[in-house]
């Protein structure tokens, strides 16, 4: 596919077979995460990567509504380190770009759930203390994101971008 074309059929897919992913695919959506651009070019973000079907349940019940990603067939937990870089989160939340992107490039369907909540520190740490004590993450680490991964069992179709949505202006904000 072109990258236009991955672009519009990315879409939040939640509805998966019960087929897995083929290693050479798992091991491409992680080469991504890790090719992500990272402010000064620091690692300022780590990925888990989840496929057993009891762990995959577990993380299901995060009080972030990601019920779906029970019946994915795998799962990508993104991390931040604020230690290495104040850029964490941008950082990881673009690897989640790539890794989404990556991911329809290959024919799978995938989703986003939000762990990382800048505005409620309450809920993010609700949140990160239920996926940290699934998956043994250290405290220094902030979770930014589970995204689930899986064959569709239907798509959508592609995305069309919106006529005259307002969320392009050319040259100021004001035009």
């Amino acid at each position: 596919m072109e990258l236009h074309e991955i672009i519009q059929n990315r879409r939040e897919i939640t509805d998966f077979k019960d087929t897995p992913i083929p290693e050479d695919i798992i091991q491409t959506l992680m080469d991504a995460a890790a090719l992500a651009p990272a402010g000064n070019n620091l690692p300022s973000r780590e990925f888990i990567l989840v496929r057993r079907k009891e762990t995959l349940a577990r993380l299901a019940q995060t009080p972030a509504t990601v019920s779906w990603v029970e019946h994915a067939a795998a799962a990508i937990v993104v991390t931040g380190r604020p230690d290495v870089s104040k850029y964490w989160l941008q950082d990881s939340s673009i690897a989640c770009g790539f890794l989404w992107l990556t991911a329809v490039n290959h024919g799978l369907g995938g989703a986003f759930g939000a762990v990382y909540h800048a505005l409620d520190a309450e809920e993010t740490e609700k949140r990160e203390a239920h996926v940290r004590g699934v998956l043994d993450i250290p405290e220094d680490r902030h979770i930014t994101a589970i995204l689930g991964f899986g064959w569709p069992n239907s798509h959508p179709g592609p995305k069309t971008p919106p006529e005259n949505s307002g969320l392009v202006h050319q040259e100021t904000f004001q035009s």
